[in-house]
């Protein structure tokens, strides 16, 4: 995989040519950027972004004022190749909160091995009403320590209006969910996202995660979606790397709170 090229047309294709992540949200270029403007439970941020040393602060600054002025705490998502190079210390100045760095990893998804299995006693299962998101929520909660509201609002409506875009599924122990995750398939885009890979914390270890990738990875697969993409945290990424994914570059979301 040639990982400049690849890098390249991850940015074309999900961040420059960004698609809104739901039917309540919409995607504005202005200027230099590129933002996601959601609900008031969605998504709201800052995708993309072309700016120099010169237009920098002025475009932070016109950032703040509109989602300001729609009473929305929002996020600018720095990638580690963005210009400029100081653009996180600008954020920074700004008032910006910087949250833990990840990895943004990619793999040509029939390079995957495709065959793993959940471990013994483990069945996982897809998520495709209420009564499954609220299995999710409840891992979400435990495995990560927060609170999973906005994740249950997402879902739901996802499942709703746009079930094609998503995969939902959760990993059952003796009818306990003890994992789960999703992958968000955009149409008209070659990368298919994993995210919210999360394990409680007893069963980690097993190969469920690995498991639930491969699973996810033999959809995307079928669906036609060339790469697999995942923003790695430090403790996914050995994982992930096991597996044959490359790291490409780094991500850091700098969130800026609701006035």
């Amino acid at each position: 995989m040639d990982h400049e090229a690849v890098l390249a047309l991850f940015d074309r294709d999900m961040r420059e040519g960004a698609r809104p992540f739901g039917p309540d949200s919409v995607v504005e270029r202005v200027g230099g950027v590129v933002r996601h403007v959601g609900s008031e439970q969605g998504w709201n941020g800052v995708l993309w972004s072309d700016l120099t040393e010169s237009d920098a602060d002025a475009a932070i600054a016109e950032q703040t004022r509109h989602f300001a002025g729609l009473g929305r705490e929002f996020e600018w998502k720095l990638y580690g190749h963005d210009r400029p190079h100081d653009l996180g210390q600008r954020l920074l100045a700004a008032g910006f909160t910087p949250e833990p760095a990840e990895t943004l990893m990619i793999i040509e998804a029939a390079e995957l091995d495709l065959d793993a299995e959940p471990p013994a006693g483990v069945e996982l299962r897809p998520v495709t009403d209420a009564a499954g998101v609220d299995l999710v929520v409840d891992v979400h909660e435990q495995a990560f320590g927060t609170s999973g509201a906005g994740l249950r609002h997402q879902l739901l409506a996802q499942l709703d209006d746009a079930p094609d875009t998503v995969v939902v599924i959760v990993a059952l122990a003796d009818g306990v969910p003890v994992s789960s995750a999703r992958m968000e398939l955009i149409p008209g885009t070659r990368f298919a996202g994993l995210w919210g890979g999360g394990t409680v914390e007893a069963w980690r270890g097993r190969g469920i995660y690995r498991a639930m990738v491969a699973h996810r990875a033999r959809i995307a697969v079928d669906r036609g979606y060339p790469y697999l993409q995942v923003d790695a945290s430090d403790q996914s990424r050995p994982i992930l790397q096991r597996l044959g994914f490359a790291p490409l570059t780094t991500t850091v979301p700098y969130v800026h709170p609701a006035p």
